[in-house]
């Protein structure tokens, strides 16, 4: 079931300040992960509850498997719209366990169908021997997939989900991410995930969106937003970086204080260009043999590697991710190479 959003707009106040969405357009291919990524305020969930039903949009259209569900002249109610729900807080019912959970949206099927259906889909979450337990009797991940479970449950043609892992753990998190993208998929569901975490967004989405102040900036894959950002915006939201200042001196030709640096331009700008460069973490390469010297200014380990803060020449930063066995000490001077494959300037700022 493909899922379309035709200049979608919704405000909640007079003025066109007040637009919570503002002319939005996006489509979700049947069977794909999307997801609309933003900070808190940018509109993400507003967009959910106008799919679901939830809130009646100004203007622009919503289209389920080409099935207006809103328009000029359309409304179809939140009950009609056979899409199923997997909330923030869970919405389970305390005096149900969680076999009766997932069954509840089954209400027009037999007993026995509405059994062996629940059973199926705890079994597709990983929860068939919890089916007898009480949700206060479950871990809060546990919950969250009998949330899954139950919204999968009458065949969906689309599934929502509003920032499902918030209340969760980090290393739980992750876990659940990649089993509620399993549970999808084994269903053939489309779904729309809706986050402010982009290593859910990662974890779980086939194509991400990200949205600033109502409005849609770059919707892409995962891989295209990280290397290729349409706006400033999206390249520091997305990932980690750094810029630095450069002049173009040609195509996919970049001066700049670390020497010219070449690479497809993502946006061809003409010789003399005055650019700041983005540089993600895994541009910049640790060697030790190399001229060119970088001072760690900060950090942090993360295991598997470290994360370092390095002060450039000019004063300017740049981010590095080093295997750990490479232990340097804040102020000590490293070796640093630049692998890009991708060149990013924006105009300087």
């Amino acid at each position: 079931m493909r899922l379309e959003l035709r200049e979608l707009t919704k405000t909640f106040g007079p003025g066109a300040a007040a637009a919570a969405v503002n002319r939005l357009t996006l489509a979700v291919g049947a069977g794909s992960i999307g997801c609309l990524l933003g900070p808190s305020g940018s509109g993400k969930t507003t967009v959910l509850r106008c799919i679901a039903g939830f809130e009646r949009p100004d203007s622009g259209e919503i289209l389920a498997g080409g099935e207006r569900l809103s328009g000029p002249d359309c409304w179809v109610p939140p009950e009609r719209r056979r899409i199923g729900m997997v909330f923030q807080d869970y919405a389970l019912f305390p005096h149900l366990d969680a076999l009766a959970n997932v069954a509840f949206g089954l209400r027009e099927a037999d007993a026995g169908s509405r059994r062996r259906r629940a059973l199926e889909m705890l079994a597709l979450v990983g929860l068939e021997e919890q089916a007898q337990k009480l949700p206060h009797e479950l871990s809060g991940g546990q919950q969250q997939r009998v949330a899954l479970a139950r919204a999968l449950a009458p065949h969906p043609r689309l599934v929502l989900l509003d920032e499902p892992f918030s209340n969760l753990d980090a290393e739980v998190r992750m876990e659940l991410a990649q089993q509620v993208r399993a549970a999808l998929k084994a269903e053939g569901a489309t779904a729309l995930l809706v986050t402010h975490d982009q290593r859910e967004a990662f974890a779980i989405c086939d194509e991400i969106g990200v949205m600033r102040d109502g409005r849609l900036e770059q919707w892409d894959t995962p891989w295209t937003l990280y290397h290729s950002p349409a706006t400033r915006f999206v390249a520091d939201f997305v990932g980690e970086g750094t810029f630095i200042e450069g002049t173009v001196i040609g195509p996919g030709r970049v001066q700049t204080e670390l020497g010219v640096i070449e690479g497809q331009l993502t946006v061809e700008r003409p010789a003399g260009a005055q650019v700041d460069l983005l540089l993600r973490p895994d541009d910049v390469i640790h060697d030790d043999a190399s001229a060119l010297r970088a001072e760690v200014v900060e950090r942090m380990f993360r295991g598997a590697e470290f994360r370092y803060k390095l002060r450039l020449p000019s004063g300017a930063t740049a981010l590095s991710f080093v295997p750990s066995h490479h232990d340097h000490a804040i102020g000590e001077r490293i070796g640093i190479r630049l692998d890009t494959q991708h060149l990013v300037g924006f105009p300087r700022e």
